[in-house]
Parts: C-alpha cells; structure tokens; sequence
C-alpha cells in the first residue's frame, strides 16, 4: 500500500498520525507542505479527492485565516486556494493519501479507517 502524508512535524496531530500509520506497517511518503508546499493543481485534487469544500482544508488557528479575513463568503473556492498557494499554513493537516482514499485525519484516529479501508481493498 501507498500511503503519502501531507505532515507538519510541529503538530502533535500529525505527529500522532504519523506514528499510527508506522505502527500499521507502512513507511509513507512524508510531504513537509511548509517547506514543500503543494502546487494550486496538487490542492484542487486533494480536495476533489477528499470530497469535500476548500474551506474543510482551510486551518485558523496559528495561520493568517483572521487577518486575511478568509471566514468571509465573498471568498471563492478558487481564491481560497490562491491563498493556501501563497500561505500554505493556511492548509489543515495532515491530509492523508492512500490508494483508496483521501482524509484530512482530525482528530488522529481518523487515519485508522482509512488504513483499514486501504488494507481490505488490497486484500
């Protein structure tokens, strides 16, 4: 199984579930998206993949979400995802990648579904 985390080595989050993907057997590709930030292609299908809205990747706290004033609607998806390009704290981690499945896994027990589903679709 291939598995990529999109990992910020500050967060406890990520820490944690980084670590409960290596307790599953697997050595993921690890992504630091501060010092590796994802291209504004490379986001839309994160976010494509995880079915969701720019706003469930989009993080506050610790980030300039307040300052930007980025809770306000008049924000497009499209000029979202400019800002995570030029601030990719903006980005909530960790975003994990499997071949079945894409999650931003918050709280860190969220990767062990993922995890599972990826296991039973390989077995």
């Amino acid at each position: 199984m291939s598995v990529i985390i999109y990992h910020n080595p500050s967060c406890g989050t990520s820490r944690n579930v980084l670590e409960i993907i290596r307790q599953s057997g697997e050595e993921p590709e690890i992504i630091n998206y501060l010092k590796i930030p994802p291209t504004r292609e490379k986001l839309l299908e994160l976010v494509a993949a995880m079915g969701g809205s720019v706003r469930d990747v989009l993080r506050e706290k610790g980030t300039p979400y307040m300052e930007l004033n980025l809770g306000d609607p008049k924000w497009s998806d499209d000029e979202l995802i400019d800002f995570i390009v030029v601030h990719p704290i903006l980005m909530n981690r960790p975003i994990v990648v499997t071949a079945s499945a894409t999650k931003l896994c918050r709280p860190s027990e969220t990767v062990r579904s993922l995890l599972d589903a990826a296991e039973r679709r390989r077995g």
